[in-house]
């Protein structure tokens, strides 16, 4: 059983930072990708970041590109986005997910956790 399980969101103003984790457990990760997507109020899912679990080859998407960081622990099977200069449109709930395969699209992630808030006031 894949768990995906995230932490560190919270309240932040803007210009400030948050780091969120996402602990996997229950799959050999090591020839998978992971991926960070937000939901904003009234928004769809969209992509944030993705990390290639072997490799740790990133991308971003071009609204937090320079901003947002994401990392891997492999020994501990966690991955992190590191949040910087944060601006009011960053709220949203963060949900980390993992993929067979590179991708940026919501259906190309079968597994998800749960989402942490994040909200960045003016």
């Amino acid at each position: 059983q894949v768990q995906l399980v995230e932490s560190g969101g919270g309240l932040v103003q803007a210009g400030g930072s948050l780091r969120l984790s996402c602990a996997a457990s229950g799959r050999t990760f090591s020839t998978y990708v992971m991926g960070w997507f937000r939901q904003g109020p009234g928004k769809e899912r969209e992509f944030v970041a993705r990390i290639t679990w072997s490799g740790g080859s990133t991308l971003y998407a071009n609204s937090v590109k320079g901003r947002f960081t994401i990392s891997r622990d492999t020994a501990k099977n966690t991955v992190y986005l590191e949040m910087n200069s944060l601006k009011p449109e960053d709220t949203a709930v963060y949900y980390c997910a993992t993929s067979p395969r590179v991708g940026t699209r919501s259906y190309d992630y079968d597994y998800w956790g749960q989402g942490t808030p994040v909200t960045v006031s003016s």
